[in-house]
């Protein structure tokens, strides 16, 4: 028998930790968690952007961490990755984890140099996103198939986003999806959660037009229920559009954003209805971390959401269709609904056995 995993391997591809951004930032800290609460031989070192951390310490946890002078995001992300990537191989790392494709032009150049072992997340199909248009479209389509060509092991975080990578370039991919408990290990902060009313459907996400924010709130108009919509409305002219035409209205409540996991955690536990509107990505990090809470959820019908409920959720794909779900849920459904989503949570998102799944990868 062979013993434990030694080497070094480097995380790379997000805004760095602590995890305070989003779903690869979130996955980041916790694979760091994992990692320090088993024991693991394997040492591990994270790379973070240097712009977004005012302080920058050497360790968390017990991992090291290495800080680029470059934005994580945005068109500075490739080259972001790319000086990373190399750094990390030049220091000896012999496993590496790329969270996303946005570095990977230069993967064939590590494959012929090196022989550190690649495991590339691809994220959602991102060249699909409405967000992206022209050259970055194309170009992230291109380093999709750069990251799928050139990794030893592709991730998809959901089974659709593997179904597409069989059927795009053949590819055999491991799907490990995200964790969501560390949602309901918060203490709640009863403040932030004070101003709103005792019982509402929530929404909370990034207000992107892919998110089908309008398609909600259009379908809230005039139904009975309250709505409570968290996001970063302020962040686009989709998004203040939108707060302007529902700021005032008698049901509808446009809630600016909130990361502290207390202040979500209490705005979480007062909602009777989770609404998920996201249509292209993979595998949500909001929506895994909603199903703890054990209450009904009404999901956008894409085969992500499906693949991620197990077709067990509430679906629409239209405000009239949404409308119709929320007008037809009677207690026996909302009871038996919450009580699927919460077995299907503790039963696949976990992140004990997100952070297995990955370090099983890293140490083979």
């Amino acid at each position: 028998m062979s013993g434990p995993a030694t080497g070094r391997a480097a995380i790379l591809g997000t805004v760095g930790v602590p995890g305070n951004y989003g779903g690869f930032e979130t996955l980041a800290d916790n694979l760091v968690q994992y990692h320090e609460e088993t024991g693991k031989a394997l040492g591990l070192t994270v790379y973070c952007s240097s712009r977004a951390f005012d302080a920058q310490p050497a360790t968390y946890h017990d991992a090291k961490l290495v800080y680029v002078g470059l934005d994580a995001n945005g068109v500075q992300s490739v080259p972001y990755d790319i000086v990373g990537l190399v750094d990390a191989v030049r220091k000896g790392h012999d496993r590496v984890l790329l969270l996303g494709v946005s570095g990977a032009l230069i993967l064939p150049l590590l494959r012929m140099f090196t022989r550190a072992r690649i495991v590339t997340n691809v994220d959602g199909i991102e060249w699909k996103r409405e967000k992206w248009q022209g050259a970055a479209k194309h170009y992230l389509r291109f380093a999709e198939r750069v990251a799928v060509r050139n990794s030893h092991v592709v991730i998809a975080d959901n089974q659709a986003i593997a179904d597409y990578l069989k059927d795009a370039y053949g590819c055999d991919a491991e799907v490990i999806p995200y964790g969501g408990d560390h949602a309901v290990e918060a203490l709640p902060d009863p403040a932030a959660a004070a101003h709103l009313p005792d019982g509402y459907a929530l929404g909370l996400c990034r207000i992107e037009p892919e998110n089908n924010i309008g398609m909600i709130l259009e379908a809230f108009d005039g139904l009975e229920m309250p709505l409570v919509f968290v996001g970063n409305w302020d962040k686009s002219n989709y998004g203040r559009a939108l707060k302007a035409k529902y700021a005032d209205h008698p049901t509808i409540t446009i809630h600016g954003p909130v990361y502290d996991p207390r202040g979500l955690r209490a705005i979480r536990d007062r909602a009777t209805l989770y609404l998920h509107g996201h249509s292209a990505g993979g595998t949500n990090p909001a929506l895994v971390e909603m199903m703890h809470f054990g209450i009904p959820i009404a999901a956008h019908g894409c085969s992500f959401n499906r693949h991620t409920t197990e077709g067990r959720a509430l679906y629409f794909k239209s405000a009239q269709e949404l409308r119709d779900v929320v007008t037809a849920l009677a207690p026996e459904r909302v009871e038996q609904v919450g009580a699927d989503m919460v077995e299907i949570a503790r039963r696949r998102y976990t992140w004990a056995a997100i952070g297995k799944a990955y370090f099983a990868l890293l140490e083979d």
